[in-house]
């Protein structure tokens, strides 16, 4: 049980230059899992209607949780994207979408859909063994993960620049994490964050 130790090892204002550097140390996995972890939360009608288009079977939902002033029940967000006047799409906003996809299927498509608002792509995977490491590598919580306009693996903190993360073992793995940003000429920016 517990959740991975997500070190910032990468931080940039350029959401290529990030995505190249999330591209580099996903490479150093040892293994990789199938699926590829999407999270995105669009604040536009623009941004919403091209991340629908990158994801057209997601399901978006509020960011901020509505009541059903009849029922008093959670509101779901039930408009068809595509379909809906910007009229009737603009109050729903902001909305979120959490979706895994097929690894290599959108991923690119998702990071030139991202707009203002946070999103992320995360790689699951195991590390590499390695004698300076503390602990070997463990695909439960090891991979890589890139986070557009924010701080924080849990797209909790807005940000003008984007930050990548390398997740490790549930314990910490600093001499690792230490490692992988000097692979990008990097350090490791901050203390670790609870991952996934």
């Amino acid at each position: 049980m517990g959740n991975s130790q997500a070190y910032p090892v990468f931080r940039t204002s350029d959401a290529v230059e990030a995505w190249t550097q999330a591209l580099r140390l996903k490479a150093l996995l040892e293994d990789h899992d199938d699926e590829v972890i999407l999270m995105a939360e669009v604040l536009t009608v623009e941004d919403t209607r091209r991340m629908a288009a990158v994801l057209p079977d997601a399901e978006f939902c509020y960011v901020h949780p509505r009541m059903d002033p009849v029922t008093h029940d959670y509101a779901e967000f039930s408009l068809a994207i595509t379909a809906a006047e910007d009229s009737a799409l603009e109050p729903e906003l902001p909305l979120e979408v959490l979706h895994y996809v097929q690894a290599g299927t959108v991923e690119e498509r998702f990071v030139r859909a991202v707009g203002k608002g946070m999103a992320s792509v995360g790689w699951g995977g195991r590390w590499p063994d390695d004698a300076e490491a503390e602990r070997p590598g463990v695909a439960k919580y090891d991979g890589v993960e890139v986070v557009f306009n924010g701080d924080d693996v849990n797209l909790s903190q807005p940000a003008d620049h984007h930050t990548v993360f390398v997740h490790v073992d549930k314990w910490g793995d600093c001499p690792r994490a230490e490692k992988l940003a000097a692979h990008l000429g990097s350090t490791v920016l901050g203390d670790a964050q609870l991952g996934w």
